[in-house]
């Protein structure tokens, strides 16, 4: 059974692999709403976030980060007081403020997208073994994204929280070879082979 074979009941979680997930991303406002995305899902689960996006995306301005970057007490009380809203004060207030570190990081680069794209020359990365369902929860590339990121101020993105962006936004493909999503990236964008560095909680899943 190939990893990609979703809970296929679930239409939501459906959509989102078939044309979300692993698909390329250099838009910053799509970065930082998965980024955000993320965050919401520390310690909970994926389907949960995606039925929940849409009370998220009204609750914070579509998640623009522009706006986000500048919103005060009563925006965190106004966003707890959303029905459907996960009420967690830790995780919205680290959400406002990876908004103001996002920009300070377009400031210097030009946009999010550059500066995280840097680190796979702009290359979608397929790493080996990965193809054979070997598939882990974080690498060496995640744990150095992760604690620069931490340095710049960023919360609540650990390495297992960036990997998971990492395959989110198309930098590492972790689609199954037999999935039609894995060959739309493969003969649609730029990919580079590497080999795997410091992988931990490494899983089959064939």
């Amino acid at each position: 059974m190939s990893y990609c074979d979703w809970n296929q009941d679930d239409k939501l979680l459906t959509k989102y692999h078939d044309t979300e997930w692993g698909i390329p991303v250099h838009d910053d406002y799509i970065q930082f709403e998965y980024i955000s995305l993320e965050v919401m899902q520390c310690g909970l689960n994926w389907p949960m976030m995606l039925k929940k996006r849409e009370i998220f995306r009204k609750a914070f301005d579509n998640f623009d980060f522009n706006k986000i970057a500048n919103y005060s007490d009563l925006n965190l009380k106004r966003i707890l007081s959303v029905e459907g809203m996960i009420k967690s004060p830790r995780k919205i207030l680290a959400i406002i403020n990876n908004a103001k570190c996002f920009i300070n990081i377009i400031k210097e680069y030009g946009s999010f997208s550059t500066y995280l794209w840097s680190y796979s020359d702009n290359k979608t990365i397929l790493y080996e073994k990965h193809n054979e369902g070997y598939i882990p929860v974080s690498n060496g590339l995640s744990n150095k994204i992760s604690k620069d990121l931490i340095k710049r101020g960023f919360k609540y993105l650990g390495s297992v929280t960036i990997y998971s962006h990492l395959q989110a936004c198309g930098i590492i493909n972790d689609h199954d070879p037999s999935c039609i999503c894995y060959k739309k990236i493969v003969n649609n964008y730029p990919t580079i082979n590497k080999r795997r560095y410091q992988e931990k909680g490494v899983k089959r899943y064939k």
